[in-house]
């Protein structure tokens, strides 16, 4: 079976502030391209394919209330240490999933309002 998510969009209202936001927390470097009326900055690649990307365009909305996304994370603590220094908010702090061997998770809101997970089996 293929994975269940095949690409995300993660929208913003300032996609520069966005970029800098994801690229700080996770430690990497987001390509950028502008696409006609649209901007996009994609996730590394996973096996030849990005898994996503922070989009931005007139009538993409950040919101609290949308999908929640939960991205891989090799140290939940160390993200969530450069989260609000970085314009984003701890709304769940790492968290024990109950279930057994299935790690940790937490939500934070981005620097754009988007309510995002991560996940870490560490």
């Amino acid at each position: 079976m293929k994975r269940l998510v095949s690409f995300f969009e993660i929208p913003c209202s300032n996609f520069s502030r966005a970029v800098k936001f994801y690229e700080t927390i996770f430690g990497i470097e987001m390509p950028k391209f502008d696409c006609e009326s649209e901007k996009m900055a994609f996730f590394p690649d996973e096996d030849g394919l990005s898994p996503g990307a922070i989009s931005w365009a007139e009538d993409f909305l950040p919101s609290k209330n949308g999908v929640l996304i939960s991205l891989n994370c090799e140290d939940i603590a160390f993200a969530l240490s450069l989260i609000e220094s970085n314009g984003g908010k701890v709304v769940i702090p790492k968290t024990k999933i109950e279930a057994e061997n299935r790690g940790y998770f937490c939500v934070f809101a981005d620097s754009e309002g988007n309510h995002v997970g991560l996940y870490s089996d560490k």
